[in-house]
């Protein structure tokens, strides 16, 4: 199974990662790549709503919590009250229930600890609705 990684090219979805660390936003970016999503990284949640402001739109967005100038909730929260409807999945490392409850109910779709994994990213995409075709 862990040979089997689904090419999702053909569904045209797209992700923006939202994330400060480096390493994170390596991983992840080469996760999607892996999985023929098209994919954009920003630094922060303030990047996150700029480039939405500027008319970009995405599938799905992984946002990390932690992160300096507008960090993930409030990001969420941001781009909820723009009307963006892109399908966001919450990627962190911690993991406080009062943290989480206001993560979700900023208004994130789903919640994966990282590190981030294949399967973890079909988690994401099958409870989200993506199709995919494993």
């Amino acid at each position: 199974m862990a040979d089997e990684v689904p090419n999702l090219a053909e569904s045209k979805l797209t992700a923006l990662v939202v994330d400060d660390n480096y390493v994170n936003q390596s991983m992840h970016h080469k996760l999607l790549d892996r999985l023929g999503i098209e994919n954009d990284v920003v630094c922060n949640g303030q990047e996150a709503v700029d480039v939405h402001c500027s008319g970009r739109n995405y599938d799905l967005i992984l946002m990390d919590m932690d992160m300096p100038v507008m960090n993930g909730i409030q990001a969420t929260k941001r781009l909820r009250e723009m009307g963006i409807e892109s399908k966001i999945a919450g990627v962190t490392t911690r993991a406080k229930e009062e943290e989480m409850q206001e993560f979700m109910e900023a208004g994130l779709n789903d919640f994966q600890e990282k590190p981030l994994t294949i399967s973890k990213l079909l988690s994401i995409l099958h409870k989200l609705d993506f199709y995919v075709h494993t």
